[in-house]
């Protein structure tokens, strides 16, 4: 079987937060460590949504319990790394937390209301990155909606993240990466502090079609 580029990256990335899956949950593994303006546009974005919602790239699950919050019990959250799983299975037992890749999800086409991708494409190189929001977009009903939030910078490029290699994004031109999957932007935000790398989020909507 040929082993493929996004795979070996997928592989890569796994490896990587497994062995930092510890520290990662004491840095980032509760709402207490998010941006208040990330909580209020993910829960903005949240009341648009009818009908099941997947948290795409979970980690140990603060973003889907917050999901569910908003959206009702039918948000589950999938991730490559299985201690991430075990932690989200054990901190919020009511909820469904699978392992898998967003490039092949276990999902009916058309039968999400929404999916969260929060950081979760950022080991995507641009060659690569059609391939989960193509899923992203099979896997979306028409009008659905789609939260993407992702490194913000100049140019696509890439740059060392503690885990692995990520890249940073143009909204401009992660837009037009969405718009060629099949969505409609909605809405486009950036953030930047002296302290954090800048930051950018896009809302977009499932076009009715493809």
């Amino acid at each position: 079987m040929e082993i493929n580029a996004s795979t070996r990256t997928g592989d890569t990335v796994r490896k990587s937060y497994s062995a930092r899956s510890q520290e990662y949950v004491d840095l980032f593994g509760s709402m207490t460590s998010t941006h208040p303006s990330d909580r209020a546009l993910v829960s903005s974005w949240a009341d648009t949504l009818t009908g099941p919602v997947l948290d795409a790239g979970c980690g140990p699950g603060q973003w889907t319990d917050f999901l569910a919050a908003e959206c009702g019990p039918a948000v589950s959250g999938i991730d490559l790394v299985p201690e991430f799983v075990e932690r989200a299975r054990a901190q919020y037992p009511e909820l469904s937390f699978e392992v898998g890749s967003f490039e092949a999800l276990d999902a009916a086409t058309d039968s999400l209301g929404g999916v969260l991708s929060w950081y979760t494409l950022i080991h995507h190189s641009p060659q690569d990155i059609q391939t989960p929001l193509a899923e992203f977009a099979r896997v979306i009903r028409p009008g659905g909606g789609l939260l993407v939030g992702f490194f913000e910078g100049a140019a696509v490029g890439p740059f060392d993240h503690a885990a692995t290699t990520a890249y940073r994004w143009p909204v401009a031109e992660i837009s037009q990466e969405l718009v060629a999957a099949g969505f409609e932007v909605i809405e486009t935000h950036t953030r930047t502090a002296s302290s954090t790398r800048p930051h950018g989020a896009i809302t977009a909507r499932r076009q009715s079609t493809r």
